[in-house]
């Protein structure tokens, strides 16, 4: 039996350790055992019988773009990079030599883990019959044009990568400084670089290198000039979630861009050799480390009593707060501020900086040390903030980007879940303001039943009331997405849900009112019947087109009355998915008048319709006018419209910030057949572009 014992305490002791091992995160890899993998010498190239011309890596990329390549030639280069973290993805960057070299090339293959086929250092021979030069993103990739992109297909690696049976070199990174970085040294792209006295730009200190899942761009600079570099990040890198190092010193990568932005791609973190101070900027130490050494802990509550009066007080004090993010701006609802919150109370700290919740320092739920000497509070028509001063020291805001690292410092611990503080609408006070808290059994009033959060792009305040009556507001910014990148749902596009549940939101004050901001839909969860008991059933969609398929099915009329441009439908920076576009510039600004005109829709017997749908404008012109009708003529001229309050897009200066109509109401077509129709009009003087989308009538 001891025996026995002795053996299951040593199968412990040795699972164990393997699973303390497997949680470890470095950048030292076991070397991939390549014995049995492909590999060539430079004879088999020379061999007459097989017929290879030898191109240099400058012979390559002057050769004609998006043409497959007929000879039997080939490259030869060093792998400069590696997959083996996941910061760089379906990429194998070589240059000409290991050391001083003359030329990259970035090679362009879609196949990951290439690391374990083709490590750096390796001497790789690439056949390029089959392959093609194309340019993305300004820079000159060899690839293969298929109906999936520009990759070599991973199926076709081993028939044009070939890894040299003898030779793996080491990568000796070529010194460059950030003012080398232009056009004139651009035969460089895909080579290893390394940058002296590199420091990480201010404004990113003490943040992580990319948030999960997410790439992002860190700045970066050295002494040869002020402009700062890129360096880019993904998400997916094994090291994505450290902190990047505070100092100066080494920067060392893979060199490339992104049409005029440079920008450089580490392989691994371990070189880097960052740790020199003081930095360029000034700053003599470490900033990222929070000790509390010589400061007083203070609560929120005790934040909010410094404020005496005035425009605002300043914080002389030694004091730090430790408190917990309740409510950031992941879905853009909140802006370039967020609430933290322990046991005394809630407050709104004010942060010159988008995307906060990509900071690990600002992630929902994390503990975070703010050191509060030389902030500033204010009661801000009734709400206490806590921020900084600008222009000039005469208006109070946000806190700086630039000066983050000074005052927030991560606690290097998990994120908690937020706890809502429960009330009801007749129990708030003033020390709630600023908390997380949970309202239940509320509802949207009868007059917002069928409205959607927000009207277009504008902030709008909808109305929330307990079964007593008592009425609190809701207020949505409708430049907020509750969606995904992929999937997003804008506010002015969501009907509000028409039940009673339970709302959870940061709770604010506005000149004694106070107010409710959620920071997902997912907050306002009205699933039960309504107060009197009723089941809110929001309108059906009766008809429905959001031209995906691209062009105009027999339901709708295209009527050209002026010009030579018409309507028609775009996929353009949209994917697979269609919208009507009409654009009378070409060749310059040109006099049009062209209707879209819906087919007739049946609301007999309907009590309640409205029309519903999305635009987009772009470049100065006439606005968009929407009408309706219930007996068209078959000429616009002749048929009676009635004009539409619709609201749309007002913001001519971009593209992509689809603005919905809301629900416009139809009520005087009742009982009747009705066509909706868009008119665009244009003059020699301003041509606009506008969009329509999401088309949609609903009636019940």
């Amino acid at each position: 039996m001891k025996k026995y014992n002795s053996i299951l305490k040593y199968i412990f002791i040795v699972i164990a350790s393997l699973f303390i091992t497997g949680c470890v995160h470095d950048d030292k890899y076991d070397e991939p055992n390549l014995e049995n993998y492909q590999c060539r010498t430079a004879d088999y190239y020379t061999k007459p019988e097989n017929n290879f011309v030898k191109w240099t890596l400058a012979d390559l990329k002057a050769k004609a773009e998006n043409a497959t390549f007929g000879d039997n030639a080939y490259i030869e280069g060093y792998v400069s990079s590696t997959d083996e973290t996941g910061n760089i993805y379906k990429t194998i960057y070589i240059q000409d030599t290991p050391e001083n070299p003359t030329q990259g090339l970035t090679v362009s293959v879609d196949m990951v883990s290439t690391y374990t086929k083709f490590p750096q250092g390796s001497k790789v021979y690439i056949e390029v019959k089959g392959l093609a030069i194309t340019t993305y993103g300004g820079v000159k990739q060899l690839g293969m044009i298929t109906p999936a992109g520009t990759r070599i297909l991973e199926k076709e690696v081993p028939n044009h990568i070939f890894r040299d049976c003898n030779i793996r070199a080491n990568i000796v990174p070529k010194v460059m400084t950030s003012a080398q970085m232009v056009t004139a040294n651009d035969q460089y792209i895909g080579c290893l670089i390394k940058m002296n006295n590199a420091e990480f730009d201010s404004r990113v200190l003490c943040s992580n290198y990319a948030p999960n899942g997410v790439t992002v761009d860190r700045a970066i600079r050295d002494n040869s000039t002020t402009t700062t570099r890129i360096v880019r990040n993904s998400g997916y890198a094994s090291f994505a979630n450290q902190i990047l190092p505070s100092g100066n010193g080494e920067f060392v990568g893979i060199y490339s861009k992104y049409n005029t932005t440079y920008q450089m791609y580490i392989n691994k973190v371990t070189d880097l050799k960052m740790t020199n101070f003081p930095r360029l900027d000034g700053i003599t130490s470490n900033p990222c480390e929070f000790s509390a050494n010589g400061l007083t802990a203070k609560t929120v509550a005790e934040i909010k009593q410094m404020y005496t009066g005035g425009n605002w007080t300043q914080i002389t004090g030694d004091f730090y707060v430790k408190a917990q993010v309740v409510a950031n701006d992941e879905t853009g609802n909140l802006y370039k501020y967020l609430y933290i919150e322990d046991a005394t109370g809630g407050l709104r700290v004010n942060i010159n900086k988008l995307n906060l919740y990509l900071d690990n320092r600002f992630r929902l739920g994390k503990d975070v040390y703010i050191k509060l000497k030389n902030l500033y509070v204010r009661d801000v028509s009734g709400e206490i903030q806590l921020g900084a001063l600008f222009n000039n020291n005469t208006q109070f805001g946000q806190i700086e980007e630039v000066d983050v690292y000074k005052y927030f410092f991560d606690t290097n611990t998990p994120s908690r879940t937020v706890v809502p503080t429960e009330r009801t609408i007749s129990q708030l006070t003033n020390a709630d303001v600023g908390r997380w808290i949970k309202l239940k059994d509320l509802q949207f009033i009868d007059g917002d039943l069928g409205k959607t959060y927000s009207d277009g792009t504008a902030t709008t305040n909808r109305t929330l009331e307990d079964c007593s009556g008592n009425k609190i507001t809701l207020r949505t910014s409708g430049l907020a997405d509750f969606g995904t990148s992929t999937t997003p749902m804008k506010p002015a596009s969501t009907e509000i849900e028409g039940g009673k549940g339970d709302v959870y939101a940061v709770l604010s004050a506005f000149n004694g009112t106070y107010q409710l901001w959620i920071t997902r839909l997912a907050n306002v969860d009205l699933d039960d019947p309504r107060c009197d008991g009723s089941v809110y059933t929001p309108l059906p969609t009766i008809y429905s087109d959001e031209f995906a398929a691209g062009g105009f099915t027999s339901d709708w009329t295209v009527a050209n009355v002026l010009g030579a441009q018409v309507w028609t439908t775009s996929n353009q920076g949209n994917g697979s998915n269609y919208y009507a576009v009409m654009n009378g510039f070409s060749g310059g600004n040109n006099v049009n008048e062209d209707w879209l005109i819906s087919k007739a829709v049946s609301l007999v017997g309907k009590t309640k319709a409205v029309v519903n749908f999305t635009t987009d404008v772009r470049y100065a012109g006439n606005a968009l006018q929407v009408y309706a009708t219930e007996n068209y003529t078959g000429n616009p001229a002749t048929t009676t419209w009635v004009q539409l309050p619709a609201t749309l897009d007002t913001n001519n200066a971009a593209f992509g910030d689809w603005v919905s109509s809301g629900n416009v109401d139809l009520a005087a077509f009742l009982g009747k057949n009705v066509r909706i129709a868009f008119k665009y009009t244009s003059t020699t003087a301003a041509a606009a572009t506008w969009e329509i989308d999401d088309f949609k009538i609903k009636a019940q």
